[in-house]
């Protein structure tokens, strides 16, 4: 039987909650205790940002991306969409306990329970099921799945995302997210009865009191209303525009009022229900950025219909507003943990999920030596343990508006603004890599934090990129923002990834979603920096990145992947192929430097991808992967050799930095990686500062007058402190590895037998995990262990100086 009050227990809970929570001043929860860096510091997360939450929280999941608050009001369930564990998680909100974690073949965003609370439905993903639980009013029994029948286009899975019973329990509504359909299942017989075309990644399902069913399209911009005719079948009655990447929805008890997340663009928007027409729309951006990099991507509705509660994954805070009125307005924030996703109502208190919870942390125990056993909690993704906070509804606009000053805070919203300078810089040349640690390439250096026993790629195999760090500057504190490459190359290139990039990502990588080209649903709504430059004036060129081999025919070797690059991209550079040495595009590069001397000018904006580093593993027959770094490594050098005899040394800075560091153990945190920043205007010195990808986009956009494409690079830390007063104009000598470039794999190595199996044809078409465990083992020898994993909080190894 449902309760319309608090449990005790959950009362009690909020009640000292909110006694703490009333000392504005300091306004921090006991929560903050877990979550601290050193000295009491909040944690900084690898995106800059710093955890300093509210409430009360415990550790739940992998990536949690739904909850349903049982009738009792004590019970939450929850469903895991991670790439370690998926399934259903039973919360007792009273005791802050997790009581039942029921593992799934597949799960995503889906669940629900029954009307009259005796089950529980949740999403089977991929598996195109919907799982069916029994309740009992603590605990969850599985009992059976519903099928959803034969396989969508192309043989791919219809991918059931969010599902929602009808008001009588009799029906359920199902959307399938590959096949943009919504599935009609009856639930006395468990047959699909119909299925009606739903838009473009279909993502909420919600039902109005009277029986109207809406359905969000996430890859588009619209919510589809259906009602049910006469004959109990749907019939599609309107289509609402209401933005790009619609997720989110909440109607209000009378169903007149839809509000629904707008999660590209930054806005909450409210919708008349019944006369299928967009009232008002709300942004929630941080103050004074783009309108992109808030993701507000869940929502909840006060039961007096005046406050909306909105989780803005990429603020990491709750946003309030009031929405009584025509207008809404925000009214504050309240802090979160990492990637808050999943809001819920429990009698007076607010729930609320983050997928990503408390940040990267330090893994108890490594895998065992090989690749038998591998502990996937020393995975970059598998370490993303989710978190479940209790808050209270209300506060004093005292409590209020201190709880905003430390989400601005922990935000760097409220830092004060500088003014940018810098040397005489036009041309800004940012170089991409693939997936190396600090670690494993610069663990060895003297000057910097390394550990050389994590060490895979010594001087002998990248003697350019010791000797580039040693003459322009270490960074021994750079984290990319990014898991994976997946988020990798959207962070180096548009300083942000969608809410579809971030949710989807663990999926696919689990192998649980089909790889495929997202096409609009994971383009940033601000664009790039290709586009941040063309809207300034300014000359642009591509090399390899967003690339793909052109068809056969058509007079050019190599196109852009993304429409906006075409114009930009060099038709001779290899995108990434492991079977194409860096050598090549070194050469193209070089070659198209050339002409531009010629010309007697050079692009603002260059933007290189050099693969090579990520290795062929131990294929047989490829390089092997000490002599895949060393190809990388002497292009590199070359690259950086040729612009420094050319007339555009002196007014041109290059990055270069790793999409990601997922592959590979570093002894401070696997998001920490190599960063050079090369120029006759750098300082030769250690650098132990705080420094993430997207400052590296802020400093290339203050460089060249480009205006920030999301919140991240906006209040980002640009590298304005590392530039000397003159210039050293010294051309560069490449150094020849003294690794042998032409090593090749043998074909029975040790190791080598997985390799084949491995889908080497684009980045991270196999995880990292198993693949970094392979090069372990060819390049330190089986006798060597692999080492436990050692990650920490950011913030707690990040020193000032």
């Amino acid at each position: 039987m449902a309760h319309t009050s608090t449990a005790p227990g959950i009362a009690s809970w909020v009640r000292r909650l909110a006694a703490v929570v009333a000392v504005a001043a300091a306004c921090r929860g006991e929560t903050h205790e877990l979550n601290a860096g050193v000295g009491g510091t909040p944690r900084r997360l690898p995106t800059g940002h710093t955890l300093d939450p509210a409430g009360r929280t415990i550790d739940v999941g992998n990536m949690p991306l739904a909850i349903a608050v049982a009738p009792d009001r004590r019970h939450a369930v929850l469903l895991l969409s991670g790439w370690r564990e998926v399934g259903l998680q039973v919360v007792d909100l009273d005791a802050g306990q997790v009581m039942q974690t029921l593992p799934q073949p597949g799960a995503f965003l889906g669940l629900a329970f029954s009307p009259d609370g005796r089950w529980i439905y949740a999403s089977g993903a991929g598996r195109d099921v919907v799982y069916r639980y029994a309740w009992s009013g603590a605990r969850a029994e599985l009992r059976d799945s519903i099928a959803l029948g034969p396989l969508g286009t192309a043989g791919e899975p219809r991918f059931v995302a969010g599902l929602a019973t009808s008001r009588d329990g009799r029906t359920l509504y199902v959307a399938e997210n590959l096949a943009d359909s919504l599935a009609v299942v009856d639930l006395v017989t468990t047959r699909v009865v119909q299925r009606v075309a739903a838009g473009h990644y279909p993502y909420g399902v919600i039902v109005a009191p009277g029986g109207d069913v809406f359905v969000s399209a996430w890859g588009g911009s619209t919510v589809a209303r259906y009602a049910v005719g006469a004959d109990g079948r749907l019939v599609e009655r309107a289509r609402i525009d209401v933005g790009r990447h619609p997720s989110a929805m909440a109607l209000d008890a009378a169903g007149t009022r839809l509000y629904v997340t707008s999660s590209s663009t930054d806005r909450v928007v409210v919708v008349d229900a019944r006369a299928d027409r967009v009232l008002a729309s709300v942004s929630d951006s941080a103050p004074g950025a783009p309108s992109e990099g808030s993701t507000p991507n869940a929502l909840a509705l006060s039961p007096d219909g005046g406050r909306l509660f909105v989780a803005e994954a990429d603020n990491d805070a709750v946003a309030v507003l009031d929405v009584r009125g025509d207008r809404p307005t925000v009214l504050g924030r309240v802090p979160s943990l990492w990637y808050p996703d999943a809001l819920a109502l429990a009698g007076d208190s607010l729930v609320v999920v983050s997928g990503k919870g408390r940040g990267t942390g330090p893994n108890p125990a490594g895998p065992r030596n090989g690749l038998a056993g591998i502990d996937p909690r020393t995975y970059t993704l598998g370490q993303l343990t989710g978190t479940l906070s209790v808050l209270p509804t209300t506060w004093s606009d005292a409590e209020l508006a201190a709880l905003t000053r430390r989400v601005a805070r922990s935000n760097g919203w409220d830092a004060a603004a500088a003014r940018p300078r810098y040397p005489p810089l036009e041309h800004a040349v940012l170089i991409i890599k693939e997936n190396r640690t600090y670690d494993q390439v610069l663990g060895d250096l003297r000057g910097g934090d390394g550990d050389t026993s994590l060490l895979f790629f010594p001087r002998a195999a990248s003697p350019n990129h010791h000797a580039l760090a040693e003459r322009f500057g270490i960074y021994d504190r750079f984290f990319t923002n990014a898991e994976v490459s997946a988020q990798g190359h959207p962070w180096s290139t548009s300083a942000y990834v969608t809410e579809y990039g971030e949710k989807t990502v663990p999926s696919v990588y689990a192998d649980r979603r089909p790889d495929r080209d997202e096409g609009d649903a994971d383009e940033p709504s601000t664009g790039f920096l290709w586009t941040a430059a063309a809207r300034r004036g300014l000359t642009v060129r591509n090399y390899g990145e967003y690339a793909e081999p052109a068809p056969a025919g058509g007079g050019v070797r190599y196109r852009a992947a993304k429409p906006s690059l075409a114009p930009y991209t060099s038709p001779d550079y290899p995108p990434f192929d492991v079977t194409i040495p860096d050598a090549r595009r070194a050469d193209v590069w070089i070659g198209e430097l050339g002409t531009f001397v010629r010309q007697g000018r050079m692009p603002a904006l260059e933007i290189l991808h050099l693969p090579m580093d990520h290795t062929a593993g131990t294929r047989p027959g490829a390089c092997a992967p000490r002599a895949c770094m060393a190809d990388n490594d002497l292009a590199l050098g070359r690259i950086v050799e040729a612009l420094s005899r050319s007339p555009f040394w002196r007014s041109t800075a290059v990055f270069v930095l790793e999409d990601d560091a997922q592959a590979g153990p570093d002894h401070v945190d696997s998001h920490r990686s190599v960063l050079l920043v090369i120029s006759p205007w750098s300082r030769a010195r250690t650098v132990h500062r705080f420094v993430n990808t997207t400052d590296v986009l802020a400093t290339i956009e203050e460089i060249l007058g480009l205006a920030p494409l999301s919140q991240f690079d906006r209040f980002g830390r640009p590298l304005r402190d590392v530039w000397s007063e003159e210039p050293d104009l010294t051309p560069y000598v490449a150094l020849a590895p003294t690794q042998p470039l032409d090593e090749k794999n043998p074909p029975a190595r040790t190791g080598a037998r997985p390799a084949p199996r491995l889908d080497l044809a684009a980045a991270d078409r196999i995880d990292d995990m198993t693949f970094n465990r392979i090069l372990w083992r060819a390049i330190k020898g089986a006798d060597v262990p692999y080492p436990a994993g050692r990650r920490g909080s950011t913030l707690d190894l990040v020193r000032e100086r």
